[in-house]
């Protein structure tokens, strides 16, 4: 059997040391973190190669992407611009797109990233995440073809709302690729 590998797509300045993303890379086996040359002014196309060349050295048949903020939006548009297939994306937390460009002041696409997904997904969102309304990240899923869980209150899922060993994310996680993966 091949060992799958984790690729921890981080969004908007990356994911700090207090956040899930980071505990996952350091307590877990072949947990690794998608590197971006600027993490505070996304080029998404830059975004985009760098996951695709990530994607390909792991071999996508036993990969799995778990994604926080912009980078669920980065493996949609991955997808998008590559057409290809992973085992597997676990995403969490995706902005509004239009709100997370106003924000940056600049646009961030040509067409926006929502080609059903030809992999199994799961998105992950809150009822108060000041990045999404719960409805927008309810009709990312279907756009999709994501199953969606709303976790209730819990902010932007990050360090900041204080999900830094996210137990419940794990398991979530361990669900959608049906492997038991240990906390430490």
């Amino acid at each position: 059997m091949d060992t799958t590998h984790y690729l921890i797509i981080p969004g908007l300045g990356g994911s700090g040391e207090l956040h899930w993303q980071s505990w996952l890379e350091n307590t877990q086996p072949y947990f690794v973190r998608v590197e971006q040359q600027n993490w505070d002014e996304p080029d998404m196309d830059s975004w985009v190669e760098t996951l695709n060349n990530y994607v390909e050295k792991s071999g996508a048949d036993n990969v799995v992407l778990v994604a926080h903020s912009l980078g669920c939006i980065t493996v949609a548009e991955w997808f998008r611009s590559y057409n290809k297939s992973v085992k597997a994306a676990f995403l969490v937390a995706p902005p509004d797109i239009e709100t997370l460009q106003q924000k940056l002041q600049r646009r961030l696409f040509q067409e926006n990233p929502f080609l059903k997904l030809n992999f199994p997904t799961l998105v992950v969102s809150s009822s108060n995440d000041e990045w999404s309304a719960i409805e927008v990240a309810q009709q990312y899923a279907g756009k999709w073809g994501s199953r969606f869980v709303n976790i209730g209150n819990a902010g932007h899922i990050n360090a900041a709302s204080g999900h830094y060993e996210w137990e419940q994310g794990l398991e979530l996680l361990n669900e959608l690729v049906a492997v038991d993966i240990h906390s430490d």
